[in-house]
């Protein structure tokens, strides 16, 4: 199965993934049913996730079948739940890449005002490029980008457009991978161009650099200023492995200024 989802998630373009993919997983999902693991996303148990990632990179007990949340999204949702009042007040959301998982049950809640974003994605409302969003300044109180700055050309603009738009006392989650344990500074090289030279340095054809320990940093110097909140490492174990939450994340809370 991880070499069947690791060939998949490599040569199939990720917005024809958006589109087919919940259909096979939910047909996958009823040979993982059981009672070993719940997605608090969706609700759904399972006797594990499914693996995912790339190679030896790939993970076990990783993806929910039925709402297709990670470890990461699972990790997010609990954390708006707990830490913020995401759900209870009313909220301008803008949503970059937005994941399948969160998109559906973002647009039902009535507090919000919700809008998605995305160079290509077929799931997104407004087609844009990150690095001049087409929003007005102090347009949003809320923002997500998770998994993307790892992709674009200058991150540090990305996030100055990203505090733009938001609101005065506005804020942000923007996750990147970790794909280098123990890295300092974060490694970038604009002259690395090929697929096959970019999957060797960055860990993907489509990565253009690997973020170290500063990457709070760089999000400082993006506008924000950056809560690096250690929620997971402060759950129980139980409930890290109730829901297969990947327990060193750090949540990068930005807030505008």
């Amino acid at each position: 199965m991880k070499r069947i989802i690791s060939f998949v998630i490599r040569f199939i373009p990720r917005k024809y993934l958006q589109l087919l993919s919940p259909i096979a997983l939910k047909i996958l999902g009823w040979f993982y049913w059981g009672k070993g693991v719940e997605c608090p996303v969706c609700k759904s148990q399972f006797r594990q996730f499914i693996p995912y990632g790339r190679g030896q990179a790939a993970r076990p007990n990783a993806l929910c079948p039925n709402c297709q949340a990670l470890e990461r999204h699972r990790l997010i949702w609990l954390y708006l739940q707990e830490k913020t009042d995401f759900f209870q007040q009313k909220k301008q959301v803008l949503h970059i890449a937005p994941e399948s998982c969160f998109i559906s049950r973002f647009r039902k809640m009535n507090n919000l005002q919700y809008t998605t974003a995305d160079l290509e994605s077929p799931l997104a409302d407004v087609k844009m490029d990150i690095h001049e969003m087409p929003f007005e300044a102090n347009s949003f109180d809320v923002a997500f980008c998770n998994h993307v700055m790892e992709h674009v050309t200058d991150d540090i603009k990305a996030m100055s457009e990203i505090n733009r738009v938001l609101k005065p006392q506005g804020w942000a989650i923007i996750q990147v991978p970790f794909m280098k344990e123990g890295l300092q500074t974060t490694y970038e090289d604009p002259t690395i161009t090929q697929p096959t030279e970019r999957f060797k340095a960055f860990g993907q054809e489509d990565h253009v650099r690997l973020y170290g320990q500063d990457y709070a940093e760089r999000l400082r110097k993006g506008g924000f200023e950056v809560i690096e909140d250690d929620f997971a490492l402060k759950l129980p174990t139980e409930r890290i492995q109730k829901y297969a939450l990947p327990a060193k994340e750090i949540i990068y809370l930005c807030k505008k200024k």
